[in-house]
């Protein structure tokens, strides 16, 4: 359980930092004016995170990579989400709910069924 909440939480960081190097340019004039320094700034140790994570995860898996995947995946739809909503004020509509239920029963399935 260790690994796996390791590797959630290598996940999650590597999710924030995502956002935040794709997402910049709509919230600080200053990110807008350099995309290249954001992303060699971040690229790398996002990489990093996410190579980890995937280790940890697997590792808990017994080496199957599609957990990780999955779970990689809804972490990144629900930070988006969340983001989107505080920095830039966009609502959460109908499509978006259940798309974010969605990836919710995503990352239920893959810890709860064995």
């Amino acid at each position: 359980m260790k690994n796996l909440l390791i590797g959630m939480l290598l996940y999650f960081g590597a999710q924030l930092m995502v956002w935040y190097q794709t997402n910049s340019q709509f919230i600080w004039p200053w990110a807008k004016k350099h995309p290249f320094l954001i992303a060699m700034a971040f690229g790398g140790l996002t990489t990093y995170m996410f190579i980890l994570g995937t280790k940890y995860v697997a590792s808990y898996y017994g080496g199957i990579l599609w957990p990780g995947r999955f779970i990689g995946f809804s972490v990144g739809v629900l930070i988006f989400a969340a983001l989107t909503y505080l920095h830039l004020n966009e609502g959460i509509n109908l499509k978006t709910a259940v798309s974010l239920v969605l990836a919710t029963a995503l990352i239920i399935i893959q810890l709860f069924w064995k």
